[in-house]
């Protein structure tokens, strides 16, 4: 199973693309989607949704999962998160494959251990679950934490289902 992480964000939305074979995990690719700050927020919307269109149809995912909204202590700063993370769920939807969606405190929790962990400490675990990769940032780390905790809650599923059947 092929699964897409995505870390929502106008300025730089960070994507992050493994696969799950069983309990295994393997990093495919990692990038990040970067917008241009001077430009008009419609046309910011449009080149986030383009990208991702292009790393859907690139790396064709079984599943996709995103990170959800945090509230900022700027009102304005979170209704551009919203709107660019609206923008990541219309995309993964437009090419027909199912959203998963975690809070922060749950990906850090599921990597970690503790839901108040650091970014390092994410960044630390990612790499060391993906060994070898070659991570483009901190906002693509985020994105493939994203990506694992989904991965985990499938395998989790799973269990539960064949444990009930």
């Amino acid at each position: 199973m092929i699964i897409l992480g995505l870390d929502p964000g106008l300025a730089c939305t960070g994507w992050g693309v493994i696969a799950r074979a069983g309990n295994r995990l393997s990093h495919i690719a990692n990038g990040q989607v970067r917008t241009d700050a001077k430009a008009a927020l419609s046309d910011r919307l449009v080149t986030l949704f383009d990208a991702l269109t292009d790393i859907m149809l690139r790396h064709q995912p079984d599943a996709v999962a995103a990170e959800e909204v945090f509230a900022n202590t700027n009102p304005q700063s979170t209704l551009k998160l919203g709107q660019a993370r609206g923008v990541v769920l219309l995309a993964a939807a437009r090419s027909g494959v199912t959203v998963g969606e975690y809070a922060p405190r749950l990906v850090k929790k599921a990597l970690v251990g503790t839901g108040s962990a650091e970014k390092g400490q994410v960044e630390a675990m990612v790499a060391r679950l993906l060994p070898g990769a070659a991570i483009a940032g901190a906002d693509a780390a985020d994105a493939l934490a994203v990506a694992i905790t989904h991965a985990h809650h499938l395998g989790l599923a799973h269990a539960i289902r064949r444990s009930v059947a």
